[in-house]
């Protein structure tokens, strides 16, 4: 039986997101992984987002899913930040084996970590090491080039899933940061309760901020994704 995966990365990202995990899940399968780029989405460098919709990411998504599935026996989901809102989207249109949610973005915006994190990059600017801030380095340009417009398509996408999430049976695996400042903590907690799938898990990383895959953990629930996939 051949397994395919689809990997959706997130609002105003690219692949590069969640490149490491689909590194990860080649070196120890055999299984066929895709990682496509939404519309207007891309590096950071090439964003060109004025114009484009919610529907377009969606049929996008679903387009992927189509392309994939004609390859496979078995399609397995993974959506990172919106990337994970359209994941469940997916999941409660087309046959999904499992699903793995990343930092989804049902929820966006923690304040809290949020401040903590703009006091991070005021504390570097002081310091004259504003240009080793990661954070800063992956936002500046985001902030900078992302239509307003588009990001209130990115809400619409959320708004028209909410009401959905507790529909989704397939197993499911959940990872979310403690730190995240984009996406409030406590939604990984909130997904895992509103989900009815009978087999689902949650993983919290207590060092993981918005960009999960790149967290200082990430090893750890790499192995323990595959683990759950394979099972």
């Amino acid at each position: 039986m051949t397994i395919g995966v689809l990997m959706l990365h997130g609002f105003s990202g690219g692949p590069y997101e969640i490149e490491d995990f689909a590194h990860y899940l080649q070196g120890k399968t055999d299984w066929l992984i895709e990682t496509p780029t939404f519309s207007g989405h891309g590096d950071a460098e090439h964003l060109s987002m004025g114009g484009y919709k919610a529907e377009h990411w969606l049929m996008d998504a679903e387009l992927a899913y189509r392309r994939l599935a004609k390859k496979v026996d078995e399609v397995i989901v993974v959506g990172f930040s919106m990337g994970g809102i359209i994941a469940i989207h997916l999941a409660m249109r087309y046959p999904v084996k499992k699903l793995i949610l990343l930092s989804a973005a049902a929820k966006y915006i923690s304040p809290l970590q949020l401040v903590q994190d703009l006091k991070e990059i005021t504390m570097d600017a002081l310091k004259g090491e504003l240009a080793d801030n990661e954070l800063f380095q992956r936002y500046i340009y985001k902030f900078q080039n992302v239509p307003l417009s588009s990001t209130i398509e990115f809400m619409k996408i959320v708004r028209k899933t909410e009401g959905y999430i507790r529909l989704v049976k397939c197993p499911t695996y959940i990872v979310q940061g403690a730190l995240d400042g984009i996406v409030p903590s406590i939604t990984g907690q909130w997904l895992y309760d509103e989900i009815s799938a009978n087999v689902k898990q949650l993983y919290i990383s207590e060092c993981g901020k918005h960009h999960i895959c790149f967290s200082d953990d990430c090893d750890i629930w790499f192995e323990k994704c595959l683990h759950f996939l394979k099972d």
